[in-house]
């Protein structure tokens, strides 16, 4: 986590002496990664954490993969999925996935239920409608452009606000989600270079407490899933500290990085994982060499597959392709892809791009998902034999 944060009431030293009004001990609960060898945090418990009443195994949502064969670009269109009756969590519709990450979509008109994943970490993606998050930590208030990392293990739900569905991408990672290594010091400060800073993060500001009993929590495992329930609301924690808690980003505070000439994906680099990266594009100034070519060049990534998720404005190098708000492209290894044909002539002497999209570049092949080929645009393939 970028910096260390402090909520809430906790004694003046850790693994010390803490009592509730009524003279009984606060629960003292180490949360670290690595086991002890990472960041962690400390929260004090009105009651024990480890208090369960039941476990018993629960039906997940079901996941399939294809292989991407025979090899092609692809075009998921989200918005054409069902998105009737369904909460951000078990609502979720996976589109692509490997080994290492997993990607999906969801429209979502209720509240989630109390959830935890044990496998890794989430970064989700609001693209329309508001929502408030609840965990442990805390609640945060998120809307749209807003990124949410949730570490792993972290009890949360997503409570949708307000008239309009909430309309969320969920990356959910078999390891860890952080700023880029490249951004940050030794010591974890983000650096001059960096394209946001501590500035930009959002964390929990109180404890959010809840009196119930008897509490239902879902738990994703590597073995399967669990419905444990809790004795009482895991929501009790009066105040922690550390560097190892939920937090948001808004891609609106991202300041993009340009040059005379046409820039390369990592200055977009958002966030990183085990096997892949996130990346950022945002409305910006673009190229100003008095010869530049404003949009990409023709590019061949050997190593990995690219999925972008398009969420505004107007991706110019793909403008005549079919794509859309809420269309997803993927470009994978042992395929050339590039511009839109008449795109690059189309884009001398622009001075500025208005296009939002997000980036998966996974670095190891991604399969296809029941839902993402239910709503492929099969055609997609054959668009660079197109001029518009």
């Amino acid at each position: 986590m970028p910096y260390y944060r402090r909520v809430g009431e906790i004694p003046p030293k850790r693994h010390t002496q803490f009592r509730q009004p009524d003279g009984s001990l606060y629960k003292e609960e180490l949360m670290g990664q690595e086991g002890f060898s990472s960041d962690s945090s400390l929260l004090y418990h009105r009651y024990p954490p480890t208090a369960i009443l039941a476990a018993d195994a629960y039906d997940a949502p079901r996941v399939t993969r294809t292989p991407n064969h025979p090899l092609k670009p692809r075009h998921l269109q989200t918005h054409k999925l069902d998105t009737t009756g369904a909460d951000a969590i078990t609502g979720r519709q996976h589109l692509v996935a490997n080994d290492d990450v997993r990607v999906s979509y969801v429209t979502a008109d209720r509240p989630s239920p109390l959830y935890r994943n044990a496998i890794g970490d989430e970064c989700l993606y609001v693209e329309a409608g508001t929502a408030t998050v609840e965990t442990q930590f805390g609640a945060l208030d998120v809307r749209l452009g807003d990124y949410v990392i949730i570490p792993m293990s972290v009890i949360y739900r997503v409570v949708p606000t307000g008239d309009e569905p909430l309309r969320m991408l969920s990356v959910e990672s078999t390891g860890h989600i952080g700023p880029p290594k490249k951004y940050l010091s030794v010591r974890g400060q983000f650096l001059e270079h960096s394209p946001y800073c501590e500035r930009d993060v959002r964390g929990p500001s109180e404890p959010l407490l809840v009196d119930e009993t008897e509490v239902e929590v879902i738990v994703q495992q590597r073995g399967g899933w669990t419905k444990f329930v809790y004795a009482q609301h895991p929501f009790d924690a009066v105040g922690w500290d550390g560097c190892l808690y939920p937090w948001a980003f808004s891609i609106f505070d991202f300041e993009p990085i340009t040059g005379r000439i046409h820039q390369p994906p990592p200055v977009h680099q958002t966030f990183e994982g085990p096997n892949f990266v996130l990346c950022s594009f945002v409305p910006r100034k673009v190229d100003y060499h008095e010869l530049a070519i404003p949009i990409p060049y023709n590019h061949h990534n050997v190593d990995s597959d690219e999925m972008m998720f398009y969420t505004g404005g107007n991706y110019e190098a793909r403008r005549g392709s079919g794509i859309e708000q809420g269309s997803i492209s993927l470009h994978p290894s042992g395929f050339t892809h590039g511009p839109q044909p008449g795109a690059v002539e189309r884009a001398l002497g622009v001075e500025f791009f208005d296009e939002l999209a997000v980036m998966v570049d996974t670095f190891r092949p991604l399969d296809l998902c029941e839902p993402g080929l239910s709503v492929e645009d099969t055609g997609y393939a054959w668009t660079w034999n197109r001029k518009v």
